[in-house]
């Protein structure tokens, strides 16, 4: 495949809402902004960066709701 790619499959509501959730935790969460920051700084474009961040986000919710364990904000 040449060019962009674009994301169209699962939920679209859901994907709208977990862009938001990643947009917000790539500038405020200490551990995902060091981890967006490190792929702008790879040249990633933004959108790209964004949804590695909103991917990471529902490992992280998939793991939480695995163990049973509520959200503890770590320190980097």
């Amino acid at each position: 495949m040449r060019g962009k790619r674009a994301i169209g499959g699962g939920r679209r509501q859901l994907r709208h809402v977990m862009f938001q959730a990643a947009l917000v935790a790539s500038h405020h969460n200490p551990i995902l902004k060091t981890f967006a920051d490190r792929l702008r700084a790879a040249g990633k474009p933004h959108k790209v960066v964004i949804t590695a961040v909103a991917r990471k986000l529902v490992t992280i919710a998939n793991a939480l709701c695995k163990s049973r364990l509520k959200w503890a904000n770590q320190a980097a």
